[in-house]
């Protein structure tokens, strides 16, 4: 794999710089992790499948909340007025009607308490760590990079068309209801990566704020790859749950 941290020393034209953001993308975005191959080839049992729902709803449930301090630090409204439409996907018009809580759905229609998934007790310290380091990346960086780390939406589509298909096809439990949270995100996703894709293109003028959206970009890309990872740790043969974490036998 590419090594990215320089990327950008002698600085990028447009097409360059947007072309080592897709790279990035199809390098180290977690749709080539072996917990993500595992699950779309149908040897997940139901215990991890669970785990991973549980877990990722944390992920889901931080989503709003960093987009709010991207919000509270943009300056331009045309920029909130767009960036704004990303909570309301996740948190709906009401507070309780969006892509959380179409996530807490999956998760419960796979036989997990609704109550246990929101409160997050159950997650795994690594999970937590990794979403608690996007939020405080998302909140201390620089705009440019908050918004950089986002770009891995690009290729969320990508990993729900792998995704999705396999799961109807190779878990029998799993069906269109369960898994409705998808029915919305490659629409979202594209429409907010568009934006966020001119956006940086835009700003990063110089070789060093493109080394920083580069950066930021691996930076979110292996968020998500150390959440796949401690669950395979976790759940996979031989399994090494750490305490308080989510057991499967303890749950059934």
């Amino acid at each position: 794999m590419s090594d990215f941290h320089e990327a950008a020393k002698d600085g990028l034209s447009r097409s360059e710089f947007e072309a080592v953001l897709r790279q990035v993308g199809e390098e180290r975005y977690h749709n080539r992790h072996p917990f993500h191959h595992s699950m779309t080839s149908g040897a997940l049992s139901k215990a991890e499948m669970q785990a991973w729902a549980l877990n990722r709803y944390c992920y889901q449930a931080v989503i709003p909340r960093k987009d709010a301090m991207i919000l509270a630090r943009a300056e331009d409204p045309a920029f909130r007025a767009a960036w704004r439409k990303r909570i309301e996907d996740h948190d709906g018009d009401d507070g309780w009607s969006g892509g959380i809580a179409r996530w807490l759905h999956l998760a419960t229609a796979l036989g997990l308490d609704a109550e246990a998934v929101r409160s997050e007790r159950l997650a795994l310290p690594a999970t937590r760590f990794a979403v608690g380091a996007y939020l405080s990346f998302c909140t201390n960086r620089t705009l440019l990079e908050a918004v950089a780390s986002s770009l891995t939406e690009m290729f969320s589509p990508r990993i729900i068309g792998e995704r999705v298909p396999a799961m109807l096809a190779r878990y029998d439990y799993i069906t269109q209801d369960t898994l409705a949270y998808f029915s919305w995100r490659p629409e979202q996703a594209s429409r907010d990566a568009d934006f966020a894709l001119a956006y940086v293109l835009e700003h990063a003028d110089t070789a060093e704020r493109q080394q920083q959206a580069i950066d930021a970009l691996v930076f979110k890309c292996d968020i998500l790859w150390a959440m796949l990872d401690a669950l395979q740790h976790a759940y996979g043969a031989p399994g090494n749950i750490p305490p308080g974490a989510f057991r499967p036998k303890a749950a059934s």
